[in-house]
């Protein structure tokens, strides 16, 4: 038959079978596809930062925002389970709210001799176990450990009762002392958990919280349901921070890098989600029905400031602020800005919120049903087009609800830990028009997989081996960025110094810079749907095939899989894997099957390459 064109159509085809997706590709790593032909992926580095002693940031991170102050300076926030920081000038300050203050600790300290753990007495002190306190003004050497080895941020171990707690000392007391000392303290904002927990029934929680031989109740059991979600949005300049199902913040960012977000004044104190409208309202997604009272919140209503004013939620006849009770589903996911209007995403449906001006403000339609979201971050706006992850499938908003043809859906929803779903993240990466939605595969509790849609060539692809946790994608940088959490990471490199600090950390990276990953080789592969003579009624000889490789720097691996039968164990060619370099002009094979398929490997640091059409010499053979 001499020589033919092997051309695959864009994307990756996981709903047929291998056989079935003949003529296209069926699985991958790291690889993109663009103008209909797919590449190996940019790489990435360490976000900018003057020093290398502050490379980690402690906790995993659920939210990044980059945007500029009014002087045209970036600014870079990222909310992790445990701290809220805020990158200027390429140096990370620490700005997790504080929530009680200057405390006077008397017989402050109970230390025992040769030991680094050390009692902290504080009455009605309202942490809990992770929490970060900050001690100063301490007296006496507690225990013979100096007073400035117990100044500065220490990581609670332990919560003794309502009134001590244990922490790690710098260095070992060389006496036991039942109390001494005083000191003052600062507590930040009590952290939350980087994992999601849904046990109900018997047997959950803490000892004797509740009555003996009753199933536990959500709101007894002592347990954090979902792991701390942090949203961001800008109001001018500044940084408004709001905490899933908690309170929402301000960074002023006219203030300086060297104070800490705080409350909004007036604001209520338990909501979902946040967003400030282009006309300058904070709306508030799932909030409380009488403001300040955290009894009351209200999944699914929407309360809105009013305008030009974060801090007024006062209903009257002088101001634009109002609510609304939303009642298809039974609370709000997410929210986003989109063309003329918010789209709100409950758990079940689609709504629509726009400016009507006097006397409502706001009016709200219901726009789609059976069309829930997953998690906060599991949607996006572009261009007036709204996208979004289900529980069960990709949906799109173009004026009608439509769920997205998506030729990995089983590949997805079918290997999916809907547990967790709360973390899953949607990025935008406009560069290459992709939007790339990270999700924890079933009994993984920690992003470990993502699918990503080419929303202008409708094309998708998968990948299992770049875990980020949140995105932004370019603006007030040149280059998108993204988090990768290590929840197992102890390392000593982060921003301060913090004694007794746990495992869980996190890195930023900036992307799409160079070919490696952060310094080291990033391997990739793509391999093709089994290929045929006709209908498959003939086994075929494989004599060679010429490679067509665009950009190509660094050697390629290329392997052909054989098959007699759909269902057989596929055999590799007797000389794979092929050798492809960047001056290859032809490679001999001596591959025989009925089916056959091709997969391309790179690992080497600085490789880079661009699938074009292989052409292939074939021809007709026998089974011998």
């Amino acid at each position: 038959m001499g020589y033919f064109k092997l051309s695959l159509k864009p994307g990756i085809d996981k709903q047929n079978t291998e056989y079935g997706a003949e003529g296209g590709w069926t699985d991958c790593d790291n690889v993109r596809f663009r103008y209909a032909l797919p590449e190996k992926i940019g790489g990435w580095t360490e976000f900018q930062q003057k020093t290398a002693t502050g490379t980690f940031l402690i906790g995993m991170a659920s939210d990044v925002i980059a945007w500029k102050d009014l002087d045209g300076s970036p600014h870079l926030a990222v909310g992790t389970n445990r701290k809220l920081y805020v990158n200027y000038q390429e140096v990370y300050y620490d700005i997790t709210p504080i929530r009680s203050e200057n405390n006077s600790l008397a017989n402050a300290f109970s230390t025992t001799s040769a030991s680094t753990t050390v009692t902290v007495h504080d009455s009605g002190h309202g942490a809990v176990q992770g929490d970060f306190v900050t001690l100063s003004e301490v007296t006496d050497n507690p225990g013979g450990i100096s007073n400035a080895s117990l100044t500065g941020e220490f990581e609670i171990q332990d919560i003794t009762n309502t009134n001590a707690y244990t922490i790690i000392a710098a260095s070992a007391a060389t006496s036991t002392v039942a109390t001494t000392g005083s000191a003052t303290s600062a507590y930040q904002i009590s952290v939350g958990k980087d994992v999601n927990f849904a046990d109900f029934g018997w047997g959950v929680g803490e000892w004797n919280v509740e009555e003996w031989d009753t199933p536990r109740s959500a709101t007894g059991t002592g347990i954090v349901l979902n792991s701390r979600i942090w949203q961001f949005d800008t109001f001018g300049e500044d940084l408004i921070c709001q905490l899933q199902d908690g309170n929402i913040f301000r960074w002023d960012t006219s203030v300086g890098v060297n104070t800490r977000a705080a409350l909004i004044p007036n604001a209520p104190t338990k909501n979902r989600f946040a967003l400030v409208t282009t006309d300058r309202h904070l709306v508030l997604f799932g909030s409380e029905t009488t403001v300040g009272d955290a009894n009351t919140f209200d999944p699914m209503l929407v309360r809105f400031s009013n305008r030009e004013d974060i801090s007024n939620y006062s209903i009257t006849n002088e101001t634009t602020a109002g609510d609304q009770r939303l009642t298809d589903g039974s609370k709000i996911i997410s929210a986003i800005r989109s063309r003329n209007q918010i789209l709100i995403i409950t758990d079940t449906s689609l709504h629509g919120m726009q400016f009507v001006g006097d006397p409502f403000t706001f009016g709200f339609t219901q726009l789609g049903t059976n069309c829930g979201c997953a998690g906060s971050h599991a949607a996006v706006d572009v261009n007036g087009l709204a996208f979004w992850m289900g529980v069960e499938a990709f949906y799109v908003f173009d004026g009608t609800v439509k769920k997205l043809p998506c030729t990995v859906q089983d590949y997805v929803f079918d290997n999916i830990n809907l547990d967790q779903k709360e973390k899953f993240f949607v990025g935008l990466n406009s560069q290459f028009n992709e939007l790339t939605w990270w999700y924890c595969s079933s009994g993984a509790n920690q992003i470990d997989r993502s699918v990503t849609y080419n929303y202008l060539e409708n094309v998708w692809h998968i990948n299992s081996s770049i875990h980020r946790t949140t995105w932004a994608d370019v603006g007030a940088y040149n280059n998108p960025i993204g988090l990768e959490y290590f929840p197992n990471s102890t390392s000593t490199y982060t921003i301060s110094t913090i004694n007794g600090l746990t495992e869980g950390r996190s890195l930023v990276y900036t992307h799409e810079v160079g070919t490696d990953a952060n310094g080291s080789a990033m391997s990739s592969f793509l391999q093709s749907g089994y290929f045929d003579i006709g209908d498959g009624d003939e086994m075929m000889f494989m004599k060679r095939f010429v490679p067509d490789f665009k950009d190509q720097v660094g050697d390629l691996n290329v392997n052909l899989f054989l098959r007699t039968y759909p269902e057989t164990t596929a055999t590799n060619s007797s000389l794979d894997p092929y050798l492809v370099t960047p001056t290859t002009d032809k490679v001999d094979t001596r591959a025989r099957g009925r089916q056959i398929s091709l997969k391309i490997e790179s690992s080497s640091a600085g490789s880079t390459w661009r699938y074009g059409t292989l052409r292939v010499d074939i021809q007709p053979d026998g089974r011998r």
